[in-house]
């Protein structure tokens, strides 16, 4: 089985330690290691670093060579032209295809955080199973959700169509019946409650061969793209006729690109803590032990202040003073100050800096 790390995304949610030159992958938010190699480094405990691909921009490949040394160039896969997960996972199928034939291809997103390491481990391997009986189709993990999440899509499963026996317990996949847009909070409290319904991590297992038969069958122009671009592997033109093709595709996911356009996908729920680390509160989330703990780092005083995400990293002292349940992010240049609850909406200002043409900030 062979692993895909996605990391070509920008972050912009994390603004403004997550930049277009340093994204988030490429920053340690808990501990020294970043989010790239702690997800790399996730995956060696059950996998050869041999079978652990990553897929990146061209602008980023320099940054993943730095925060993983180990991997050789023929493990880097660079996306010449930023076109979304539609392109960044079918340019990686053709080159995985030509390489590995034979090999199921788990994809990983490199801005994940993973609780229960194991289990997450267990579960991409039953993925493998599960692909291998059902070869013609795209499995997904889905993790069963633990609270109404608004800022995740949901999976809403379907009939069942197999049971794998384990020595302790039984693992179920359900044909996927829909894919369900970020609710409001009053759906998102009734999803919890159904059993068929699951957070989207965005986790794909699939044979590549399969994975370039549906794009020719569901995105024709996808699929010409991608047999172009298949027989010039190798070749001296190899990085023009790529950037030449793949301008020629949407900039969209393979969620709305692929995925919501077939009828046999298959779902695999899944039992193991998983964070999407999207945005500043979902830090202070995993971080914090109870609700009113602050969480800080670099020099901070707090007085009559609770529930607050301070990030001195500047090396400034930040102080507060009756101050609760803000983000407060402060660097060299930029200081970031807002309510948790408004986290999503920091790409608000990434959004205005750029309309401002503010690149320095960028």
């Amino acid at each position: 089985m062979k692993f895909l790390i996605l990391a070509g995304g920008s972050g912009t949610r994390l603004w403004p330690v997550s930049r277009q030159n340093t994204p988030k992958q490429a920053q340690a938010f808990f501990d020294s290691a970043t989010l790239l190699v702690r997800t790399f480094n996730r995956l060696t405990k059950f996998s050869p670093k041999k079978d652990i691909f990553v897929a990146t921009s061209a602008k980023q490949v320099e940054l993943v060579k730095k925060e993983l040394p180990q991997l050789s160039q023929g493990q880097i896969f660079i996306e010449p032209v930023a076109r979304g997960t539609l392109a960044a996972i079918g340019l990686s199928a053709v080159r995985l295809y030509k390489k590995y034939p034979k090999e199921v291809v788990a994809t990983i997103n490199s801005d994940h955080y993973i609780g229960e390491e194991q289990e997450y481990a267990r579960m991409l391997k039953q993925a493998e199973k599960v692909v291998k009986r059902f070869p013609e189709t795209i499995t997904l993990l889905g993790v069963r959700p633990s609270y109404p999440e608004t800022g995740y899509g949901y999976i809403k499963m379907g009939e069942q169509v197999w049971k794998i026996k384990n020595r302790q317990k039984t693992d179920e996949v359900f044909l996927v019946e829909k894919f369900v847009e970020k609710p409001n909070l009053a759906k998102a409290k009734k999803y919890v409650k159904r059993w068929e319904y699951l957070w989207n991590p965005a986790y794909f297992v699939f044979y590549p061969k399969t994975l370039l038969k549906l794009y020719a069958e569901h995105i024709p122009k996808a699929g010409k793209v991608f047999s172009n671009i298949s027989k010039v592997l190798g070749k001296p033109v190899e990085l023009k006729i790529i950037t030449k093709q793949l301008k020629k595709l949407p900039a969209i996911s393979i969620d709305y690109g692929l995925l919501e356009k077939m009828n046999n996908l298959l779902v695999l729920p899944a039992d193991f803590a998983w964070t999407d680390v999207g945005h500043w509160r979902t830090i202070y989330d995993i971080l914090a032990k109870n609700s009113r703990a602050n969480i800080s780092k670099g020099t901070y005083l707090g007085v009559k202040s609770s529930g607050n995400l301070v990030y001195s990293l500047s090396g400034k002292l930040i102080a507060t003073v009756g101050v609760n349940n803000f983000i407060i992010i402060e660097t060299e240049d930029a200081l970031l100050v807002c309510p948790k609850k408004y986290s999503q909406q920091v790409k608000e200002i990434v959004a205005k800096l750029k309309q401002n043409k503010r690149k320095d900030l960028l």
